[in-house]
């Protein structure tokens, strides 16, 4: 069952200038402050509209979502889809024209978050906008990445990520110059970001083989080679809780091999084995470090083979 389309600041009839998206996925604990910083983080944009898509949350999360102030419209998919399946549904609901801003539950919009992604969309040679990421303590998230590469993954495997970002090696892109200005990007993490309204229109639907992980890397791949720019603006400033991929060693075991496929997708085979070597080894060297880095390994070795291995994760 889903809500009547809500009419938010939208008093002309007009599409909305900005439709947020949001995935649930049992959120109920982390989605009531994010739906209360809506307001404040909108503020200056005069039409929008909230769109909430549950991935068949067990905890009430839809219900919650129903019930909230800001009115958003809920779709129910009926079964854990994926994040991009998700994003799809809603995109598909979403009204014609307009900017997509979409955000994972557990995060917080600063005030006056949104306006400065949304003047930066209007440029014709911008695809994608993200936003400068704050962790929970008030720190600088490094959510900028480079494009996945052997380079990277063996720097990351041989040196530990933090170690591979401070000599600029890694994947992850760090130093406070780079997230104090703003500018082209190859990709960022998925945790929030604009996808602007002539992209949505010509890039189309994201790729649901990939469920959860990757996704985004893949998508805004896609932005780049259709000639468009991902572009960081800190001027917009969130606040992201610590995720539970590191943690939760089927969802980690998933995204490794989740980078594994993304990457097999644009090199050859040698390349790609090279890479996944580089990936096992970096996992193999931190085992000891628990379950976690043990299933990555598992996963590295014998990666998933097609999207319908992912059906006993939807069923979980």
């Amino acid at each position: 069952m889903e809500r009547d389309r809500p009419i938010t600041r939208d008093t002309e009839a007009a599409s909305p200038a900005l439709s947020v998206i949001i995935v649930t996925y049992n959120s109920a604990e982390a989605l009531p402050p994010l739906l209360d910083s809506i307001p404040a983080g909108l503020a200056g944009i005069d039409r929008f509209e909230v769109l909430i898509v549950d991935n068949e949350s067990k905890d009430g999360s839809a219900e919650l979502a129903e019930t909230h102030p800001v009115s958003p419209t809920v779709i129910r998919m009926g079964y854990n889809a994926g994040y991009a399946a998700a994003i799809n549904a809603a995109a598909a609901r979403a009204h014609p024209g307009s900017h997509l801003l979409i955000l994972n539950p557990d995060l917080r919009l600063y005030p006056d978050a949104a306006r400065p992604l949304v003047e930066r969309a209007e440029k014709t040679s911008t695809g994608v906008v993200v936003p400068l990421n704050y962790t929970e303590e008030g720190r600088v998230d490094p959510t900028l990445r480079r494009e996945p590469s052997i380079m990277t993954a063996w720097a990351d495997a041989l040196l530990g990520g933090t170690l591979a970002m401070r000599v600029g090696l890694g994947e992850v892109i760090g130093g406070a110059a780079r997230y104090g200005r703003s500018g082209t990007v190859e990709w960022a993490t998925g945790s929030a970001l604009l996808v602007s309204a002539r992209v949505r229109d010509l890039i189309g639907a994201w790729d649901e083989s990939f469920f959860l992980y990757s996704e985004e890397v893949d998508y805004l791949r896609r932005v780049r080679e259709a000639g468009f720019e991902v572009v960081f603006e800190p001027r917009s400033q969130v606040m992201h809780e610590s995720g539970g991929s590191g943690r939760n060693a089927r969802l980690f075991a998933l995204m490794t091999a989740n980078r594994i496929r993304y990457y097999g997708r644009h090199h050859n085979a040698l390349q790609t084995s090279i890479f996944r070597l580089g990936i096992a080894l970096g996992q193999a060297i931190r085992c000891w470090r628990g379950a976690a880095h043990r299933a990555a390994l598992s996963s590295a070795l014998l990666p998933l083979k097609s999207p319908t291995e992912f059906m006993a994760i939807r069923r979980g």
